[in-house]
């Protein structure tokens, strides 16, 4: 995660280790100055066979979600691995929304895992999945500005001089504007 200075102070930061992760994975949690801002990011377990902890990590990240103050906005984005039917098992908390559903499920920024398009990775079939995820949760508390998604897109689907791509995986780019 990078903070750029001259737009917000870093007032805290946490590591939150994954108890039972078997890649050293973790959520790294900080908070801004300015508008109340906690950001959060984490890269969940990877792999089919291993749902179950994805699953957990997922959890972590809910708990977090819900103990947030009500004055403070709240977005957790990163590669989650996740696939489509692990999360309603987990469920979000109501006030928690996926920017990509917000926004109206647009099919041009559903797939960051791609191998139709992104030849990084060499896969012996075509794969594509959604596993790069944001998710916001706007300050609730009344007279408080209100964070609200309003534009979505993919990054890094340029090659580069090399002939790859920055990574196997598109980046996600995304606006919030003030409600």
């Amino acid at each position: 995660m990078l903070l750029k200075k001259s737009r917000v102070t870093l007032v805290e930061s946490e590591i939150v280790a994954y108890r039972t992760t078997k890649m050293m994975r973790n959520l790294l949690v900080v908070i801004v100055d300015g508008q109340k801002l906690c950001l959060m990011t984490s890269h969940l377990e990877s792999g089919k066979a291993n749902s179950k902890e994805r699953m957990n990590q997922l959890h972590v990240v809910k708990w977090r979600f819900k103990r947030a103050p009500d004055d403070v906005t709240v977005v957790f984005g990163g590669d989650t691995n996740l696939r489509d039917e692990e999360v309603p098992k987990v469920g979000l908390p109501a006030t928690v929304c996926d920017v990509w559903e917000q926004l109206g499920k647009q099919e041009h920024c559903r797939y960051t895992w791609d191998t139709t398009t992104n030849t990084n990775k060499k896969a012996s079939f075509p794969v594509r999945f959604r596993f790069d995820r944001i998710y916001l949760r706007p300050a609730v508390r009344r007279g408080v500005p209100r964070l609200a998604p309003d534009h979505m897109a993919l990054v890094g689907l340029e090659k580069l001089d090399c002939g790859r791509y920055t990574s196997d995986h598109w980046g996600i780019y995304c606006t919030f504007s003030a409600e």
